[in-house]
């Protein structure tokens, strides 16, 4: 389907990608992997047509219907989430007018035989079944489900988009993505601002679509449940596994050992090798064998490690300077935006080097709750402030936006810089991985791992006493999220961080404030004994729906009565289930043969034959044979 070939993308004397060639074949589920900045993102850009590779070439049908999700997107404003979602349903009257045209010329042919006819026939087939699943349902239907299964409150779709966080934008661009049915999916990162319920949905709708998938995501659970490919670039090379994620990992430790075991075995051969040509090279008995083992050297096929990317962040926050005892304290605040309360009534108090983690559903304020000790965003009521001498590093979630696109990397930093750090700003570049020509990339080519360096890099820049990181580790790989989360360990100051990852937290913060159905709670500790005073195992799990309150103990009348009507519901559904896939066994044998009837006539029509007529009647029992075959399936399940 798509074909990229010996394909290189070099910046000026910086080679990104070096001749590196792949298959995506149709229906393949794939992960690609790699550390921050190895070309995962550009890979997807170049399939998209958005960037253009050094040289090499990447083949694909010019009918194929690609689906990309960046990292970074511009999004739109004026609609509201169902009315910028339903825009994508515009592409069917294109389909359809394409579908006109094609039955149109089918009519007036009769070079049934030719290349050209069958052509036609196979592109209307797959007109029709890209319509096939948008026709079986109203648009706005589909459009309400997939909102839903994303995250979306029924109540929120009314409202406009520019009222929404960029996450929730990003929603907004995937359920377009989803619904236009496009053969190939590329996702940048998709679960980054989804919550649990809303990537096990995503998980459920990935697994089971009908279309190849290129994901980069640094969720291996996610990786494991969704793919069944794993495509590794390293150093500029790719390396590619035809198993999901952990499985690529075990192949991949085994396919390295069994390189160093054949490589130290060949060097003990050569060694010998060579001993044997030295201490014999010049005795006219041996010279015969010695120049035959000089021969069999000259010809040896040597055998390579493949090179690791050992390269690692050496962050280290400047000493913090002395505050106040307090750092920040609110009472009774409540806090939100014109006609919105996002919650109210809270109390905090952070003290001098604490570290304090705010957790709890999306959009339920702990970004809300940054702004205002930023003094980005006053609150509706209450008190909130700051304490002596305080001085505030704040880490956005969104440094797309902080960031500026036409600078470089270098200049980004050169801009804002002071004094005697001016003349180590390479050095501390140097420690974000941003060495030789990478601190002359322009802003806006950078990976979202690279502008997460970048932005963390400008904490540097001065001594804070109070980092606020909001989703730092977002965009970074294992090993970053590691070495970062030592370097807070470190760090004398006072931290509070907005995060979903329980390993990120776990041993780095030791009080955290819960954010949930518009209130704020205080829990000391640290974040393993929340979750099992919640019991629950992970972050995500407070994502999820709350459960419906308990039935009270004196309840068991009740509760017996709903188990008899629920028992007799399930005994009802189930005959209901039955009849109808006894119904539609019986279509699908009926819709079968009629289908085979018609392929005998298209085979030799006759002059009284309508052939257009025919196709059409043939590609409608298509359509209702798959619709039907489907439900029958799901039915049987």
């Amino acid at each position: 389907m798509i074909s990229l070939e010996g394909v290189t993308v070099a910046y000026g004397g910086f080679v990104l990608l070096d001749n590196i060639s792949f298959h995506i074949s149709d229906n393949d589920k794939i992960g690609l992997v790699g550390k921050n900045g190895a070309g995962k993102s550009t890979i997807l850009k170049m399939i998209c047509g958005l960037q253009s590779p050094t040289s090499g070439h990447i083949d694909m049908p010019s009918d194929l219907k690609i689906g990309y999700l960046p990292q970074i997107m511009e999004h739109h404003k004026g609609l509201s989430v169902l009315e910028e979602t339903m825009s994508v349903f515009g592409e069917n009257t294109k389909t359809e007018q394409e579908i006109a045209r094609i039955t149109q010329e089918l009519g007036n042919r009769t070079d049934y035989e030719s290349e050209e006819y069958s052509r036609l026939i196979e592109r209307l087939t797959a007109l029709n079944d890209s319509l096939s699943v948008a026709d079986s349902e109203p648009p706005e239907v589909q459009a309400r489900r997939t909102l839903l299964g994303l995250g979306f409150r029924d109540s929120e779709l009314s409202r406009k988009t520019e009222t929404f966080s960029q996450g929730w934008n990003m929603r907004i661009e995937l359920a377009k993505i989803l619904l236009s049915k496009p053969g190939v999916l590329l996702l940048d990162e998709p679960t980054n601002h989804l919550d649990i319920e809303s990537i096990e949905w995503l998980e459920d709708y990935l697994k089971s679509v009908r279309c190849s998938l290129l994901l980069v995501s640094h969720d291996r659970r996610f990786l494991d449940n969704v793919t069944n490919r794993t495509v590794e670039i390293m150093l500029g090379h790719i390396h590619d596994y035809k198993v999901p994620y952990s499985k690529y990992l075990e192949l991949r430790a085994e396919r390295i050992q069994q390189q160093k075991a054949a490589y130290e075995n060949q060097q003990r051969m050569i060694q010998k090798t060579e001993e044997f040509i030295q201490t014999f090279r010049y005795k006219p008995t041996k010279s015969n064998q010695v120049q035959s083992r000089i021969k069999a050297l000259e010809k040896l096929d040597r055998i390579e490690i493949d090179e690791t990317d050992n390269v690692r962040l050496t962050v280290k926050f400047p000493p913090a300077p002395r505050s106040g005892d307090v750092v920040f304290k609110c009472d009774d605040l409540s806090a939100g935006y014109p006609g919105k309360v996002v919650f109210e009534h809270a109390n905090m108090e952070i003290k001098r080097g604490e570290k304090v983690a705010f957790v709890g559903r999306n959009g339920e304020g702990k970004t809300t709750m940054m702004r205002i000790i930023t003094s980005e965003l006053a609150p509706l009521s209450g008190t909130a402030k700051t304490g002596y001498n305080v001085n505030i590093g704040y880490y956005a979630q969104n440094q797309e936006d902080v960031l500026d696109k036409n600078e470089t990397v270098f200049s980004t930093l050169d801009r804002i810089a002071v004094g005697d750090i001016r003349t180590k700003l390479r050095d501390l570049l140097a420690q974000f991985l941003f060495r030789g020509e990478d601190i002359d990339k322009k802003v806006s080519v950078l990976s979202g791992g690279e502008r997460a360096r970048l932005g963390m890099s400008k904490l540097m820049l001065q001594s804070y006493n109070l980092l606020l990181l909001d989703e730092p580790t977002n965009h970074m790989d294992v090993k970053s999220k590691d070495i970062l989360k030592q370097a807070l360990n470190s760090y004398d100051g006072t931290l509070i961080v907005v995060s979903h990852d329980r390993d990120f937290l776990d041993g780095l913060v030791d009080k955290l404030y819960e954010f949930r159905d518009g209130r704020v709670t205080e829990h000391l500790g640290s974040i393993s004994e929340f979750l099992a005073k919640r019991k629950i195992e992970n972050l995500q799990e407070l994502e999820r729906k709350l459960p419906a309150a308990k039935a009270a103990p004196d309840a068991g009348k009740e509760a017996r009565r709903i188990e008899d009507e629920r028992r007799r519901q399930e005994t009802k559904t189930d005959r209901k289930r039955k009849n109808r896939i006894s119904f539609l066994e019986s279509e699908i044998g009926k819709l079968e043969t009629r289908m085979q009837q018609i392929e005998q006539i298209l085979s030799a029509p006759s002059d009284k034959d309508d052939v257009m007529e025919l196709t059409r009647e043939y590609l409608e029992c298509k359509r209702d044979l798959d619709a039907k075959t489907e439900e029958w399936g799901s039915l049987i399940e």
